[in-house]
């Protein structure tokens, strides 16, 4: 009995230390799209800055409404006085005292707060826009990570094929069968099968971790799953794509609130020329060794005001200037919202068209795959007949994989378009997270 327990507690030592030197990769599971999308919206740092953005205009909002609350001062004005008692920084020396002062009636602070109120608006919309760049970015990126997992499996696959295929030609060789020529030529397919491995195992390590920096997984943990991508919808022949994109697109919805705003400055700005009113209190605690007693004639130590301050702008030359300024500001704004609103109609059409002429390219790309795969099949007749030799079944293999990596390419191409497209028209997120 022993004897068994020891060998229990070694053969649980063994799967211990397995387990720590394990290839990560190999305990990878399967991220699906909706995942990787929810993870990235939570974890990206684009989610982060557009989110402090919106804070700051939040909070800029706040700062100029805040005027309305009194804002309250306790200090002291400690100092000795010789002759008559002179005011520290304004006030009279004091051994104790509160300031109050808030905005009664502003007429350009009203004006500023709702450009705030309106900057705020469009800070939101930035916010949907950068949440839209993430969700696309997170799907293209999960999209090629997936192509290039594919295509390396296929690679992976062809590899002792084509080693055995070097192999054959080599013996033919020496046998005095084939050229050294023909040698080769069988080497370098060998190699260039190396060379697409390599390629392929490269840009999905770099797919990968850039998939890791948007969802906060580990790279060696994250593994495509092939059907969690839901079927593109096809928006190519929608003739109502261009308006809905651009009435849609958030870009645009915060360029015009940002021209809003803009025109709201300028109008507080100029109504800062308007009378103004301010509410003001104070109260001071006097000392009896600043003199007061000397120079007043009557004296108590304790003095409170309470009022109003009322202003009335005779003549600013440069806040004049500074309307002018902030005028040019807004009407630049509202041409730059009229070049963002044309830019995505123009966008989303070339994006259209674009998805029709990559539909056609694809389906050209399939039936030379197609081509191929049967052009195969007929060297693979040919041999048994002695027709055909081991160099026309390499090449119609080589071709075959050429034309399987063309179809990925244009394949990632035309999803990489309709992803576009879908965030052009507000479709992307409903679409990603299904």
């Amino acid at each position: 009995m022993r004897n068994k327990s020891r060998s229990r507690a070694r053969i649980r030592r063994v799967l211990v230390g397995m387990s720590l030197f394990f290839p990560a990769s190999l305990l990878a599971e399967p991220v699906t799209l909706r995942h990787a999308v929810e993870l990235a919206l939570k974890h990206a740092t684009g989610a982060a800055i557009a989110a402090a953005d919106e804070q700051h205009a939040s909070a800029a909002y706040r700062e100029l409404r805040n005027n309305y609350i009194p804002q309250a001062t306790v200090g002291a004005g400690l100092g000795w006085s010789y002759g008559f008692p002179l005011s520290l920084e304004g006030s009279a020396p004091s051994l104790f005292n509160i300031n109050a002062q808030s905005a009664l009636f502003h007429p350009e602070l009203r004006a500023f707060m709702r450009a705030a109120k309106t900057e705020s608006s469009a800070a939101s919309l930035r916010s949907k826009d950068q949440r839209n760049q993430i969700i696309q970015d997170t799907v293209l990126t999960y999209a090629e990570l997936q192509k290039w997992e594919q295509r390396l499996a296929r690679l992976h696959d062809a590899e002792p094929e084509a080693h055995k295929m070097q192999t054959a030609v080599a013996d033919r060789v020496k046998e005095g069968i084939d050229s050294e020529l023909d040698g080769t030529k069988a080497r370098l397919s060998e190699a260039r099968l190396r060379l697409r491995i390599a390629e392929a195992q490269g840009a999905a390590d770099v797919l990968r971790e850039r998939l890791s920096k948007l969802t906060g997984l580990p790279a060696a943990n994250i593994e495509t799953q092939s059907d969690s991508i839901p079927a593109l919808p096809s928006l190519a022949t929608d003739a109502d794509a261009p308006t809905k994109a651009a009435d849609s697109s958030p870009a645009v919805k915060s360029a015009v609130e940002h021209a809003r705003a803009q025109y709201l400055r300028a109008e507080g700005e100029r109504k800062a020329t308007w009378p103004s009113v301010d509410f003001a209190a104070q109260y001071a605690l006097l000392s009896t060794y600043n003199n007061y007693d000397t120079f007043y004639k009557t004296f108590q130590r304790n003095n409170a005001t309470i009022g109003v301050s009322i202003r009335f702008p005779f003549f600013n030359a440069s806040q004049r200037a500074r309307v002018d300024a902030d005028e040019a500001d807004a009407f630049k704004a509202k041409k730059q919202a009229e070049v963002a609103r044309n830019q995505v109609s123009e966008e989303t059409l070339r994006l259209q068209r674009s998805v029709t002429q990559l539909q056609a390219a694809r389906d050209v790309a399939e039936l030379e795959l197609e081509i191929a795969q049967k052009n195969i099949e007929a060297v693979h007749t040919r041999m048994q007949s002695s027709t055909a030799n081991l160099h026309d079944l390499d090449n119609a293999q080589t071709q075959a994989s050429e034309r399987f990596i063309a179809l990925q390419d244009v394949t990632f191409e035309l999803e990489r378009t309709q992803v576009a497209l879908m965030r052009a028209t507000g479709d992307l997120e409903t679409w990603a997270l299904k």
